[in-house]
C-alpha cells in the first residue's frame, strides 16, 4: 500500500488505505487547519526530529474506557493522602516542555520545537490541554491533549516524581466522564498504559465512536466541553 504525499491544501486520503502499521501519509504541515482535520478523521502526527511529518491512523487503535481504568492499591493510597494537588489548563506551555525534555532523555522526541508551536496554537483556540500535578508548589507532571467534540485524544505525559503521571491520567478521567465524554484515545499502545487498563479496538469501531462522540470530519470541528 503506497504512503501518500500531501500536498498544500489541508486533506488526507482515507484511512482506510494507511499501510499495515498505520503509516498513512507523508508532509504537509502543522497548521491548525490540518491538524483539526487529522484528529476529526481519526489521524494524528508522529514523527522524530530526523523525520519528515509522518501521519497515521493504526488500526487496531489504542484507548482506555473510563469504568476499565485500573487503580492499583499504592496509586489508591497516594489519591487518599493527597501527596499531589491537581490543575488543568493551568500550565499548558510548562507540560509541554516537560513531555518533550523527557521523551528526548529516553529515547528522541517527536514535540520538536514545530510541534511545540503548533499545540500552543491549538491551546490558544481552545483545542487543546493539559493537566498538571504540583508538590510543595513545583510541576511534577502532567499530560496533554486535543479536545473535540465529547473525545479527547491523550499525546504525551511526564512525571519528575512517583506516581505523578498517574495521577493526572486519574484526574482527567474523572474529568472526562463527569462531562459525559465518548472515549479517551491513547492512539499507540504501551505496556505502562494497558497495565492502567488501555486496550485494543479496531479503527472502524472507533471511528464509529467519535461520530457518536460528536466528531465529524472537518478543518473547524467543534471543541469539547473540557474547561
Amino acid at each position: 500500500m503506497p504512503v501518500y504525499q500531501l500536498i498544500a491544501e489541508a486533506i488526507f486520503p482515507p484511512v482506510e488505505l494507511a499501510e499495515e502499521g498505520g503509516l498513512l501519509a507523508v508532509g504537509g504541515d502543522l497548521r491548525p487547519e490540518r491538524l483539526l482535520l487529522a484528529y476529526s478523521m481519526g489521524i494524528f502526527p508522529w514523527f522524530n526530529d530526523r523525520d519528515p511529518i509522518l501521519w497515521w491512523s493504526p488500526d487496531p487503535r489504542f484507548i482506555l474506557e473510563f469504568d476499565d481504568l485500573h487503580v492499583s492499591r499504592s496509586l489508591a493510597k497516594v489519591l487518599r493522602q493527597e501527596v499531589f494537588s491537581v490543575s488543568f489548563d493551568r500550565a499548558f506551555v510548562e507540560v509541554l516542555a516537560a513531555c518533550g525534555a523527557a521523551r528526548r532523555e529516553a529515547e528522541g522526541t517527536w514535540i520538536t520545537p514545530e510541534m511545540a508551536q503548533a499545540y500552543t496554537r491549538l491551546h490558544e483556540l481552545g483545542y487543546a490541554h493539559s493537566v498538571e500535578v504540583w508538590q510543595a508548589g513545583r510541576l511534577v507532571g502532567g499530560l496533554y491533549g486535543v479536545c473535540l467534540g465529547r473525545c479527547f485524544f491523550g499525546e504525551s505525559m511526564f512525571h519528575q516524581a512517583a506516581n505523578a503521571s498517574k495521577v493526572a491520567l486519574v484526574a482527567l478521567v474523572r474529568r472526562l466522564k463527569e462531562r459525559d465524554f465518548e472515549l479517551l484515545d491513547c492512539q499507540m499502545p504501551s505496556d505502562h498504559l494497558r497495565s492502567l487498563g488501555g486496550r485494543e479496538i479496531s479503527r472502524e469501531e472507533f471511528l464509529r465512536r467519535l461520530r457518536r462522540g460528536g466528531v465529524m470530519p472537518s478543518t473547524h470541528p467543534l471543541p469539547g466541553d473540557f474547561a
